[in-house]
């Protein structure tokens, strides 16, 4: 990745895949120890969550940073649709 399609946000990103990563290996050890499937399933239903987040939050940086630059010089209409997208993205 070249350094100028750096954004601020990966460094967020980065920590939260982290402690996602922690935690798995968390989860991976309660297996191991024969811990109840209840606690097993609310660690991996947290680890899904971390990595969900952390993968919206670089798509939607994607899309307010590098789309909207790449469409700065197209037609009214393609900047419009472009917005739209986004708006719609935040009920993912």
């Amino acid at each position: 990745m070249n350094e100028e399609h750096r954004h601020q946000i990966q460094p967020a990103v980065v920590k939260r895949l982290k402690r996602a990563s922690g935690h798995l290996n968390n989860v991976i050890s309660m297996i191991e120890t024969q811990r109840t499937c209840l606690e097993v399933a609310q660690q991996l239903h947290a680890v899904e969550r971390a990595i969900a987040a952390a993968k919206k939050a670089l798509i939607h940086e994607h899309l307010d940073h590098c789309l909207d630059h790449a469409l700065q010089s197209q037609p009214r209409a393609s900047r419009e649709a472009m917005a739209e997208f986004k708006d719609i993205t935040k009920y993912l």
